[in-house]
């Protein structure tokens, strides 16, 4: 029996919700061989859902996932005028 672990995490933000999903998204998209399932969505808010029959690689994933995230929010707002 392979055990699975997997977690979600939504995200909003006002009005940098779709410019965060482009860059956290396109990201995912050019990393096709990770061991991690990984998909990404966005309807109104981000929802991130990860998979993986590793937990050090979904720990690894979602810490990576998390980074990306708060780096593009973190971006966009301080170049605000």
């Amino acid at each position: 029996m392979t055990l699975k672990f997997n977690t979600k995490i939504q995200f909003f933000s006002d009005k940098e919700t779709s410019s965060i999903y482009h860059s956290i998204n396109t990201d995912n998209e050019f990393y096709p061989e990770n061991p991690t399932k990984t998909k990404i969505s966005f309807d109104k808010e981000i929802l991130i859902e990860l998979e993986s029959e590793h937990l050090p690689h979904l720990r690894a994933n979602l810490n990576s996932t998390l980074r990306l995230l708060q780096a593009s929010y973190d971006t966009i707002n301080s170049v605000k005028i």
